[in-house]
């Protein structure tokens, strides 16, 4: 038996640049995943247990399990007024059924496992919760007293809250304004890329002029770029109306899925935005998730948050704020950008490489703490070694978040695995297994065909044994039961 309780309906507010959520009682709904063996009656012995105490069933569904093949899941979904009972239903099936049991909640007071995306799909779940702008502009904003902008805005947001997943992003005619204020953009940072981007960035750009009409007299639909950030390392664009919480966009990321925004910035102010935009999301994020390491690097950052206490979200949410939003990276005897913050802003991408600014050695337990601001050039730069090195000292900070269990993306059903048992990872090991014999008997049989394809998937092997290794160890107890 294998249960997961999860929460939704929820409402959020802005806090600081940490953004928090709130839980709306008068709406939530509390659902439940659980696991049982193919056997007569074990349905109905788990359900008599929300019977026994009052627990109406407003949902039920059922599928094979992906876990174990000898078991189906069930999905059931309940009132949240059923909260208190439910968790003596939880404590039931632990003891009657003596069950491994998960509980995921979007509620802080509970002591539980925050709720995260198992499949894809589950981005829709949350990508119209935005936090801030989408359609609604503060007073602060250039085009507050603008009702065309404003009403533009609400067509953007439109296509992002009718998006879901695997349909084809919506083709936008941007007006002639809308394309002076890319074009305004466009030609200042190309200028400056040769000499203040990393070179995977420069190497990426002429790509994007090639194949995804970036130029200044264009701005490239999301549709196009996400087809060819697939076919670079399996990233892909979701567009979306405004800020997400640091959790949702954090989870996104884990399934190699970048939210994007489709507005542009108001023509009044083409070198300023208070919010990103799809200046900063093609200019600054694109160029860089189509190199494999950095996609690595940011994904990495994605799946240590999920499942991740509030407080290690707050702490990964600063990481990526000084690694893909504003890092900085040593290349030879040089140092260049790589944050999309400084790749997206003209001035700021002087700025960083003067000797004005702090620099600091990326090291994710101290970056993690640092503080920033959010509407001014940045005091503090971190500079990492390499991407591979950022990405490995990443993975070790993610094993210091305390998780009861460990989690890998599998690319084939695009979906994250739970590892917390032996049987988890005795599939595991299989996959690796048969892979890892397949591509023996390939380079054997003809090396030099099978060369290439054995370097593009040495590390997702590598990665899949570090997973294996550090499951086995987050479950080492379970080796010990007869």
């Amino acid at each position: 038996f294998h249960a997961l309780v999860l929460t939704h309906g929820r409402r959020k507010r802005r806090g600081s640049m940490y953004l928090e959520e709130e839980t709306d009682n008068k709406t939530e709904v509390i659902s439940c995943i659980f696991s049982l063996n193919e056997e007569v009656g074990a349905l109905a012995k788990a359900l008599r247990l929300f019977e026994d105490k009052g627990i109406n069933l407003t949902h039920i569904e059922s599928r094979p399990s992906r876990m174990n093949q000898d078991q189906f899941e069930f999905f059931i979904s309940v009132d949240s007024t059923c909260s208190q009972a439910l968790d003596e239903v939880i404590d039931g099936l632990r003891t009657q059924i003596s069950g491994h049991v998960h509980e995921l909640s979007r509620n802080k007071e509970k002591d539980t496992v925050p709720w995260f995306p198992n499949d894809i799909q589950d981005l829709d779940r949350f990508a119209n919760q935005i936090l801030s702008y989408g359609s609604e502009l503060e007073a602060d904003h250039p085009g507050f007293t603008d009702p065309v902008y404003r009403a533009r805005r609400k067509e953007f947001a439109d296509i992002a809250y009718n998006y879901r997943h695997g349909q084809i992003i919506p083709r936008v005619e941007y007006t002639e304004a809308e394309r002076m204020t890319w074009g305004k953009v466009f030609k200042e940072l190309k200028t400056l890329y040769p000499t203040h981007a990393c070179r995977e960035h420069n190497r990426v750009f002429p790509l994007l002029e090639k194949y995804c009409g970036y130029r200044p007299d264009n701005i490239p639909q999301l549709e196009d770029v996400s087809r060819f950030l697939q076919s670079c390392t399996g990233f892909r664009l979701r567009p979306v109306a405004g800020l997400l919480s640091s959790r949702d966009f954090l989870a996104g990321l884990a399934f190699r899925v970048f939210h994007s925004t489709q507005y542009i910035r108001h023509s009044s102010k083409p070198t300023y935005t208070p919010e990103p935009d799809i200046c900063h999301e093609l200019l600054g994020h694109v160029p860089l998730f189509a190199d494999s390491s950095f996609a690595q690097f940011s994904q990495e950052i994605g799946l240590a948050s999920l499942g991740a206490p509030d407080e290690y979200i707050e702490k990964l949410a600063t990481v990526y704020w000084f690694t893909v939003e504003f890092g900085l990276c040593k290349q030879g005897s040089e140092i260049k950008a790589y944050g999309a913050g400084l790749l997206s802003s003209f001035g700021e991408l002087q700025y960083c490489l003067t000797d004005q600014p702090k620099l600091q050695p990326f090291d994710p337990d101290k970056t993690s703490l640092q503080k920033y601001p959010i509407t001014e050039y940045q005091p503090v730069y971190f500079v990492a070694e390499s991407f591979e090195d950022a990405k490995e000292k990443v993975r070790r900070f993610a094993a210091t978040i305390p998780r009861p269990f460990t989690v890998r993306y599998n690319p084939y059903t695009q979906s994250i695995e739970v590892l917390d048992s032996t049987q988890q990872l005795r599939n595991l090991a299989d996959s690796i297994n048969s892979t890892c014999q397949r591509y023996s008997r390939d380079y054997i049989s003809n090396p030099a065909d099978s060369t290439i394809s054995l370097s593009l998937s040495l590390s997702l092997y590598l990665n899949w044994f570090e997973s294996l290794f550090k499951a086995v160890v987050a479950n080492l107890f379970w080796f010990m039961i007869p």
